[in-house]
């Protein structure tokens, strides 16, 4: 199993009702969310740790990961509120705020790590829930506690606006959950933000440097790479009419472990050793699958069927 590990929460959505009035649409959300349900969707084994509400929000977030066929065993439901985004949409481009207070995903302590079996082969981190506490040195703990026995795989996701005012405990933790990780993905516009201006080859082989075997790196329409020691493989994007953008590196993150999955090569071992044809299948499936998600609204990620 492929678990994900982070953030669940209602993306409120623009939308125009029949008299002309702007209002918002609830959507299931979140960016480690959208991931479990891509790769339950991809038709690979997929879980989901967080804290889940039972209000009537959280209930929509419960019964669409059981809809996309992602365990929910190891989910923590409690009765406080569920996290809520309003989103705005500039040209497809989507920004957020966030309503996160006292909610069931952000209260989540360390007492309350599930203990995994054997069958939980990696484990994935990102999204907004690595930056308030206590959740997210929760999360920081379950992969230090894990990062020696299964793979891991981060995407930070940044959103600038939701860490105004604690990004230097936030950088120290993204940085050193990146060191722990066997896979990291970024988009370019995450990779310079960590890392200044630069080359993003040379610029992902720091990252190698620092104990990372793989690092996938998205650059918007123009496609994605990745980068290891010796390697530097690159597919370019889908052509689509884009109706936003919201889920799509979620969405090529499934992809792309779905392959490495599919592969046998979704282990510490065989990462080390991961062949150009491995990193083309995770390319390639990635940008696909990402490719149908920004072509409808909101994160609504492809079932394997659609590719």
């Amino acid at each position: 199993m492929i678990l994900c590990c982070g953030e669940a929460l209602i993306d409120m959505l623009p939308r125009e009702t029949t008299l002309g009035e702007r209002a918002f649409a609830p959507y299931a959300g979140g960016a480690v969310f959208n991931t479990a349900i891509a790769l339950g969707r991809l038709g690979a084994p997929a879980g989901f740790f967080s804290g889940i509400s039972t209000d009537m929000l959280g209930e929509i977030l419960a019964e669409t990961l059981e809809a996309s066929k992602v365990d929910t065993r190891y989910s923590l439901r409690s009765a406080r509120p569920t996290t809520v985004a309003f989103v705005k949409l500039v040209g497809g481009q989507a920004s957020y705020a966030f309503y996160d207070q006292g909610t069931a995903g952000l209260m989540l302590h360390e007492d309350q790590l599930p203990v995994l079996p054997a069958s939980v082969g990696a484990l994935f981190f990102g999204g907004i829930s690595l930056v308030n506490d206590p959740a997210a040195s929760t999360y920081a703990a379950l992969q230090a506690r894990e990062c020696g026995q299964r793979v891991t795989m981060i995407d930070p996701n940044i959103r600038p606006g939701f860490i105004a005012g604690q990004e230097a405990p936030y950088r120290a933790r993204i940085e050193g959950m990146i060191a722990k990780a066997d896979i990291v993905k970024l988009s370019d516009e995450d990779l310079h933000w960590l890392r200044g201006a630069g080359d993003l080859v040379t610029l992902a082989r720091q990252i190698l440097s620092e104990g990372p075997k793989i690092v996938f790196i998205t650059e918007g329409a123009a496609g994605a790479r990745a980068v290891t020691a010796r390697q530097n493989r690159f597919i370019a994007a889908q052509t689509v009419v884009v109706a936003d953008t919201v889920g799509a590196g979620d969405t090529f993150n499934a992809g792309a472990l779905c392959a490495l999955h599919e592969a046998g090569a979704l282990s510490k071992a065989r990462l080390a050793a991961v062949s150009d044809d491995e990193l083309d299948a995770a390319l390639t499936l990635g940008t696909k699958a990402a490719a149908i998600t920004v072509a409808r609204a909101g994160a609504n990620p492809p079932w394997r069927r659609e590719l």
